[in-house]
């Protein structure tokens, strides 16, 4: 893998609504602090990635998953020279929910308790949702989905707590993302915006650190490329969406865009705007952006041909 391309892949497929995929490769590419609205289920295949989740940076190498609740800040880099490949599936927060409730008996918000799993067995399902999605087998897809977030859940799974806004400077924080989210497009300065709220900038600086785990400035960046994906996803071109989230430009959203998405916004605008011919697009390069070999660089290996069938739902002890 050393010295090749990296390479990054984000579409949807219309027969599993509500859930990302994602195929990458990266050696050099480094993600700032963010969070998802999905669950991020990634796959690791080769390499090791480490992302800093919850205090510690947390290290994901080859059979094993990196698992991101939503709206969980973290991070992510290369963990060795050579990168890490991996596939991810991103399922919403309410199918996850529906499936935890078919097949588990977990209750409140479903989610997972460790940030890494050690579990080759999964890494393989998840693999084979993203080849299935490829070859347009609905029935696989969904049918595979539902068995890998099963055995998620049932091996690391929890009721997700929740966040309740009790003290003084939680409040503050509440009051002050809302402030952001209404006036994201024209946002005051940190000292406008702790007076408005009746504090001082440190005080509103170390409440929303500890609210929302990253500084309001951060959470600002990241709430701005969640909603410029929104408008992507109507068809809103990456210019027009620039400037309604309240970026300078375009090329001030590709570079925010890039950092936290992994793709540039014209890129997830193409793959996305065609779910349903997702087989034989184009796969895009994280630095050059024009590359094919994506898909050959996910072909089964004799030491993978261990995983279950590609197409069929796993049996006997695999099962979940």
């Amino acid at each position: 893998m050393a010295g090749s391309d990296e390479l990054a892949r984000h579409w949807r497929y219309a027969d599993l609504p509500g859930v990302d995929l994602l195929r990458a490769r990266y050696i050099r590419k480094t993600f700032v602090r963010h969070t998802h609205e999905h669950f991020v289920i990634a796959a690791i295949a080769d390499g090791v990635e480490v992302f800093h989740h919850g205090g510690a940076d947390q290290y994901a190498g080859a059979g094993a998953l990196a698992l991101v609740n939503p709206d969980t800040p973290h991070t992510g880099r290369a963990g060795v020279p050579e990168g890490w490949k991996y596939g991810a599936v991103c399922p919403a927060p309410d199918v996850v929910a529906q499936i935890a409730a078919e097949t588990t008996t977990l209750r409140g918000t479903p989610g997972f308790v460790r940030p890494v799993l050690d579990d080759p067995y999964a890494v393989g399902l998840v693999h084979q949702v993203l080849r299935a999605a490829d070859e347009g087998n609905a029935l696989a897809a969904d049918t595979l989905l539902r068995v890998a977030v099963t055995r998620l859940l049932r091996l690391n799974g929890g009721a997700l707590p929740q966040r309740e806004v009790r003290t003084a400077g939680a409040r503050i924080a509440a009051r002050a993302r809302a402030v952001l989210e209404r006036r994201m497009t024209d946002p005051p300065t940190l000292e406008q915006l702790a007076a408005d709220l009746g504090t001082s900038p440190f005080a509103l600086l170390r409440a929303f650190r500890d609210a929302y785990g990253m500084p309001p400035h951060t959470w600002l960046t990241d709430a701005r490329v969640r909603r410029a994906r929104r408008l992507l996803d109507a068809g809103t071109a990456p210019a027009e969406a620039a400037v309604a989230v309240g970026f300078t430009d375009q090329p001030h959203l590709n570079r925010h865009f890039a950092r936290i998405v992994g793709v540039p916004p014209g890129a997830y605008q193409r793959e996305r705007k065609n779910v349903q011919d997702a087989r034989g697009e184009p796969l895009l390069p994280s630095s050059a952006w024009q590359n094919r070999q994506l898909s050959q660089t996910y072909a089964p290996t004799a030491r993978q041909s261990r995983t279950p069938p590609s197409y069929g739902t796993p049996s006997g002890s695999g099962s979940p």
